[in-house]
């Protein structure tokens, strides 16, 4: 249509110009003739433009027509891939929910797991926290702290070395080993040592076992030590180098030192048992001295006895020549008169050779009854206690229980030794005064048959 449209144009411009060039000059045609020409030529160049784009375009139908039809196939392709894309989506829909219940059965799972694992990890803190082995490791309690604090789930290296610290305590338990730490003395001071560990029982150092402090993971040496044997055979553990060596260990691992050091020594004893139990002490003490100075002096006297048995001169130093002296003193008596005198002279020793016996039998029979007073009196105070304080704290009647135990001890304690020297030293002293009536008959004896034969 624009091309024709052109046409009518052109037809027209060329009318108008030929009516036109009739009534111009003749020399005016020129320049129209050339437009003419140069329209036809544009007209002629458009119809050849139209025909190009003509051409093109059934050409392009063609195309069109091609990609229609590749199109439609590419759309039936989507359309089997959406069917397809839309079964696998249902598929992995039911597999998703499938793999959901797993997930949440998964993660139940792991959360009970990670409350396990901080459980173990708190168990495990505390039982190496009291090990004695952490006075020799003491950083080894950085990872259970870490994971019995820990929010999120453990990692397979923290769990691992918790594992490896287990294992650990389970390998030093049975081992003696030496190593240098710090150890607080008696006196508080705090020195370096050379300590020696027995598993996971004993702590040792320079023969003196020490207690492991769980709060502040010190070693300390208690103010009071076992027996002597016993530091002895630690010294020697620590000083072998090889073999089997005879030691002490702890089974309780430090629960009997601790309690050996919270028992009372003797002297807190002797105070639990108070005034009474000093006075009880007092009478054994002088009861002992009593004991003492009759044994010398018995002991004495009978080796001046025995001494006068083989002399025949009278000694005025011991009893038995006193009297050997009464009889050469009165050599003309009969022996009724000098039977007498000497039992007199044998009646004024008495008293040296019997003396303090009738003392020590009194205080070995007022012990007892002292320490029962003190049971009395104990008695009495722990039920003031009970009255005032009720039953609930066995330390409010500890007081009254001590001193009703402890004088009753210390009363039995002094009465027993007094009770047993007395018996010995009554013998003693029988013996002597027996000795001395033995001689004093033979005195009498030879004086009345001297006076039969001068008769």
């Amino acid at each position: 249509m624009m091309g024709g449209t052109s046409h009518m144009r052109l037809v027209a411009i060329v009318l108008i110009l030929s009516g036109l060039s009739l009534a111009l000059p003749a020399r005016a045609a020129s320049p129209l003739q050339e437009l003419l020409e140069k329209v036809r030529e544009e007209s002629s160049q458009e119809r050849m433009d139209l025909q190009e784009r003509l051409r093109r375009f059934e050409a392009e139908k063609d195309k069109q027509a091609a990609l229609l039809e590749e199109a439609r196939k590419e759309l039936e392709r989507e359309e089997a891939r959406t069917s397809d894309l839309k079964q696998r989506f249902e598929t992995n829909q039911e597999s998703l929910k499938f793999q959901l219940s797993v997930l949440q059965r998964n993660l139940g799972d792991l959360g009970r797991l990670k409350g396990i694992s901080r459980e173990l990890a708190a168990s495990v803190r505390g039982t190496l926290a009291n090990s004695l082995i952490t006075a020799q490791y003491p950083d080894r309690l950085r990872v259970p702290e870490l994971l019995s604090k820990l929010r999120e789930m453990p990692s397979i290296a923290q769990l691992t070395d918790l594992w490896l610290l287990q294992l650990q305590e389970i390998a030093e338990s049975g081992r003696v080993v030496r190593f240098g730490t710090k150890v607080i003395t008696s006196r508080g001071e705090v020195a370096q040592a050379r300590v020696t560990r027995v598993g996971v029982f004993t702590v040792t150092s320079d023969g003196n076992f020490l207690r492991y402090l769980p709060e502040t993971r010190d070693l300390v040496e208690p103010p009071r030590q076992p027996p002597l044997r016993y530091r002895r055979l630690a010294q020697e553990l620590e000083q072998a180098s090889e073999g089997l060596v005879t030691t002490t260990i702890d089974p309780t691992r430090g629960s009997m030192l601790a309690l050996l050091v919270q028992t009372p020594d003797l002297r807190e004893r002797l105070e639990q048992g108070g005034i009474i139990g000093y006075i009880i002490l007092g009478l054994g003490a002088l009861g002992l001295l009593l004991v003492l100075e009759r044994f010398l002096r018995l002991g004495w006297l009978w080796r001046a006895i025995r001494r006068q048995l083989q002399d025949e001169t009278p000694n005025p130093l011991n009893p038995l020549g006193r009297i050997m002296q009464v009889y050469a003193e009165n050599p003309g008596l009969d022996a009724e008169t000098l039977g007498l005198k000497l039992d007199e002279a044998i009646l004024r020793e008495l008293p040296v050779v019997q003396r303090g016996l009738g003392t020590l039998s009194i205080l070995a029979a007022v012990a007892p009854l002292l320490g029962l007073l003190g049971t009395v009196t104990g008695i009495i105070e722990t039920f003031q206690s009970i009255t005032l304080f009720g039953t609930g704290d066995p330390r409010v009647m500890s007081g009254g229980i001590s001193q009703a135990l402890v004088t009753t001890v210390e009363g039995l304690a002094v009465a027993i030794p007094l009770l047993l020297f007395h018996s010995m030293l009554s013998t003693r002293s029988q013996r002597i005064v027996q000795v001395l009536d033995e001689e004093s008959a033979a005195m009498v004896a030879r004086m009345a048959e001297q006076a039969g034969r001068h008769a």
